[in-house]
């Protein structure tokens, strides 16, 4: 679903972001990305949405080079204040990219509608993102991306900007909706649903949602561990947090990113 080979990026004032970093990920896969501040993560997500031309290297969304956006692309970014436009209505927000679909406005509210159901805001539709609280916003931001239905799924520190409990809920949020499910429902078939890369300062997070984690090296990023999550389905916040595997991947993802 996703290639990218000899990816660097140098910025105009010589500052190496990235370095040769290789990623491969399968149709389906919800990948976490970590490493220390500064390492190059949010460039990397940049370039793959074709928001910034790397320096050099190649990435490739289902065999076809980005050259700006790709079609079937969503991005959710942390700061989901400067995301949501405050004048429209929470449905406006969420319909809104519909547009370049070229679909019509009554599909394009019967899109937002359904997606904000999907993530427990059915009832918001006619307020504004300024009269929801900050954990209501993100999901308004997730809405939006899922009423596009995307195949990849961009998430630069999604939750980095909420509560605990909050980040929680939204962790599970995540998980049940990737593949159109329900919490605590059954796992997903490999291959299905959406392919999402996530990158995240938490590194309990990365382990609890993902498929794999890719951990960076410092500055510039360039790619040291690339590690499968083996944890039983459905997921739970405190049972698989609990889990040995759990603790041991957690550990592991730790010393990785704190090496020396």
């Amino acid at each position: 679903m996703l290639e990218i080979t000899g990816l660097s990026h140098r910025y105009d004032d010589g500052h190496q972001a990235v370095d040769g970093v290789e990623l491969f990920v399968d149709r389906g896969e919800l990948v976490s990305i970590v490493g220390p501040s500064g390492c190059g993560k949010s460039t990397l997500l940049r370039c793959v949405a074709g928001l910034q031309r790397p320096s050099a290297g190649r990435i490739a969304v289902d065999g076809r080079a980005v050259d700006g956006v790709p079609d079937g692309l969503a991005v959710v970014f942390q700061d989901y204040t400067r995301s949501l436009f405050p004048w429209l209505t929470v449905r406006d927000n969420v319909a809104l990219p519909l547009r370049r679909r070229g679909l019509a406005r009554a599909e394009r509210h019967e899109r937002a509608r359904a997606a904000l159901a999907q993530v427990g805001l059915a009832d918001t539709e006619g307020k504004h993102p300024w009269q929801l609280s900050g954990g209501m916003q993100q999901r308004v931001a997730l809405a939006r991306a899922l009423a596009y239905r995307p195949a990849l799924l961009l998430m630069d520190e999604p939750f980095g900007s909420v509560d605990a409990q909050t980040r929680e809920d939204l962790e599970d949020l995540l998980l049940a909706v990737r593949g159109g499910g329900d919490p605590g429902g059954p796992p997903r078939a490999p291959g299905d649903g959406m392919t999402i890369l996530l990158v995240t300062h938490d590194i309990d997070e990365s382990v609890y949602v993902g498929d794999r984690v890719v951990v960076l090296t410092g500055a510039p990023g360039r790619v040291h561990s690339d590690l499968r999550v083996e944890l039983p389905a459905p997921r739970d916040q405190i049972a698989t947090r609990g889990l040995p595997e759990f603790v041991k991947l957690r550990a592991e993802v730790g010393r990785a990113v704190r090496r020396p």
